[in-house]
C-alpha cells in the first residue's frame, strides 16, 4: 500500500518571514521535495527526498534542521536542534563582547573664541580622546568671518599643536558650507586595545 502524500500550499509572505527571521526550519516545517542531506557526523550522504531525511533524523533519535535555505536543493543536517541553537547564541553573544564600537563626539568651536571657552572645549577634547572616541571639530563662521578663514585654520592648527600626541588627524581640516571640519581620534587607543 502506498503512501499518500498531502501537499498544503504556503503562501510565499510565510516562507520569507522565516527565512528573514534567522530561525531555522525543522522536521516538519521544511518544504522543499528533495534536500541536500548532511549526517550527524558531518558526512555528506547526498540529495534525498524530504521523507527519507526525516526517516534517518528519527532513526538517529535527532531534528532535520534546513541549515542553508536558498541553496538548491536546500542543506540540510541531522543534529540536535536544542544544542545547535544554544551554540550559536552562544557564539552570538561572544561577538558582541568583543566587539569595540567607537562613539564619534561632536565640539563646535567659533573663529573668535575667548581663551578661557577654548580652553574649557579643549579640555572637553581631551576627555572625549582619553576615552578613545573621535572627535569631530567644527569650526563655524557666520557674516564677514568667512572673509577670514585663515582664522579658523590657525585656530585647528592650534587645536592640534595643544593636544599633542594624545590625538591623531583622521580628516584634515576641510570647508564645508560656512564651516570647517576636522576629526580626530585617540593616537593610542589601537594599543591600549591590544593590551586588553
Amino acid at each position: 500500500m502506498a503512501k499518500e502524500r498531502i501537499v498544503v500550499a504556503t503562501p510565499n509572505r510565510f516562507l520569507n518571514k522565516v527565512a528573514s527571521s534567522g530561525e531555522h526550519r525543522i522536521n516538519q516545517s521544511i518544504l522543499a521535495r528533495d534536500v541536500r542531506l548532511v549526517g550527524e557526523d558531518g558526512e555528506m550522504i547526498g540529495v534525498v527526498n524530504r521523507w527519507e531525511a526525516l526517516e534517518k533524523a528519527k532513526e538517529a533519535g535527532l531534528d532535520l534542521v534546513e541549515i542553508s535555505p536558498n541553496a538548491v536543493p536546500p542543506v540540510c543536517k541531522i543534529l540536535d536542534y536544542g544544542k545547535f541553537r544554544y551554540e550559536n547564541q552562544k557564539r552570538r553573544s561572544e561577538a558582541r563582547k568583543k566587539q569595540h564600537v567607537v562613539a564619534t563626539k561632536e565640539v563646535k568651536f567659533t573663529p573668535t573664541i575667548g581663551e578661557h571657552d577654548f580652553q574649557v572645549k579643549l579640555s572637553s577634547v581631551r576627555k572625549f580622546l582619553e576615552a578613545d572616541s573621535k572627535v569631530k571639530i567644527f569650526l563655524r563662521f557666520r557674516g564677514r568671518e568667512m572673509m577670514h578663514q585663515n582664522l579658523g585654520v590657525n585656530l585647528l592648527n592650534r587645536i592640534k599643536e595643544e593636544l599633542g600626541e594624545l590625538a591623531k588627524v583622521d580628516q584634515s581640516p576641510q570647508l564645508e558650507g560656512r564651516s570647517l571640519l576636522m576629526v580626530l581620534s585617540a593616537a593610542r587607543s589601537k594599543e591600549r586595545i591590544a593590551t586588553q
